[in-house]
């Protein structure tokens, strides 16, 4: 993510909560199509990390990080070596193995995360069952839950079909794990 292109997004925000309109995907990955390269997850979290810092700058309540699939994961990981760069994580679809190898676990560094954690899953996410999200839940320290959404990695989105109240849902349930503003 190019911290010069940073913008806010053209859509309302909900809850009064703002996001920004770039991503792990295109913006921080050199290829712009295909899977997320391993090589490349160091430079995606320090893609997280300067848009972070230019937001501090900006920003006197909280920040708050979070991604979809992939970009969660980046997130979740910046957040547990450096945990004072936001208050709340939200995790969509946090893909906790590849499909078919339950075996192959991302959740080594889960218990290195201290701050509130929402957890959005669908309910046939082949990247991890419900059952598989609460186990990485107990892992971490910090406050957790977790979001149910009927659907799979894309959340219900991809069928166009996706519900149109599930980002007031998201927020509200988001808002409320992470607590009242400082402010």
């Amino acid at each position: 993510m190019s911290v010069e292109r940073i913008d806010v997004a053209g859509d309302p925000p909900v809850r009064g909560v703002l996001h920004l309109a770039g991503s792990t995907k295109g913006d921080g990955q050199a290829r712009p199509r295909g899977g997320p390269s391993p090589g490349g997850a160091a430079r995606d979290r320090e893609g997280l990390r300067a848009a972070l810092r230019v937001l501090r700058e900006r920003v006197r309540d909280r920040l708050f990080l979070g991604g979809h699939s992939y970009g969660g994961r980046q997130a979740s990981m910046l957040l547990a070596a450096e945990p004072a760069l936001a208050s709340a994580l939200l995790l969509q679809s946090y893909p906790l193995h590849p499909p078919g190898r339950p075996q192959n676990l991302r959740t080594a560094h889960l218990p290195d995360l201290r701050l509130p954690i929402l957890f959005v899953h669908g309910t046939t996410d082949t990247f991890g069952s419900l059952a598989e999200v609460d186990r990485a839940r107990a892992l971490i320290p910090g406050r957790t839950a977790l979001l149910p959404v009927s659907g799979g990695h894309d959340l219900g989105w991809s069928r166009k079909r996706g519900d149109a109240t599930l980002p007031e849902r998201i927020a509200e349930a988001f808002l409320a794990l992470a607590g009242p503003s400082e402010r």
